[in-house]
């Protein structure tokens, strides 16, 4: 893959990058909302009683993880795992972070706590999504690298 070092040179219109960005960015969606929804259903249906802060941190924090779980589990099957890890690792924490950030505003101004509902669901995944989503092409021109 061709990177560029200049970022004179960079680019919006490369439809093959956005299409291996937005590949990367679903990866990245997929691994960071189990962890994340994952938290905040079990708040829910628990009513144990932490702060909507509280519980959305926590949510970030596993989502964060999950992703990283899934992209070694994905890596592994392509290298040893001890460098599927470090690999995992090594991603690109700006994306995640702004993903994960994304979904939880987008939930807490929706319903206006940690609360999944039908509705809010895909509006979250679609924010969390098309946060991260320009800075992934970026990195993916710039570095040849993304989350994924």
């Amino acid at each position: 893959m061709t990177t560029i070092s200049d970022n004179s040179r960079m680019t919006w219109l490369s439809r093959p990058h956005w299409r291996i960005a937005s590949i990367n960015t679903l990866w990245c969606l997929l691994g960071c909302s189990i962890g994340d929804f994952g938290t905040i259903l079990f708040f829910q249906l628990t009513a144990i009683p932490w702060s909507t802060l509280a519980i959305m941190t926590l949510a970030i924090i596993n989502g964060i993880l999950t992703s990283i779980l899934l992209e070694t589990l994905i890596l592994f099957r392509q290298m040893a795992l001890k460098h599927a890890f470090q690999t995992a690792i090594g991603m690109s924490l700006v994306s995640m972070l702004s993903m994960e950030i994304a979904m939880n505003a987008t939930d807490v101004l929706l319903t206006g706590e940690a609360r999944l509902t039908p509705t809010v669901i895909p509006i979250m995944l679609l924010a969390g999504f098309l946060t991260p989503l320009p800075y992934n092409y970026w990195r993916l021109i710039r570095y040849g690298k993304a989350c994924h």
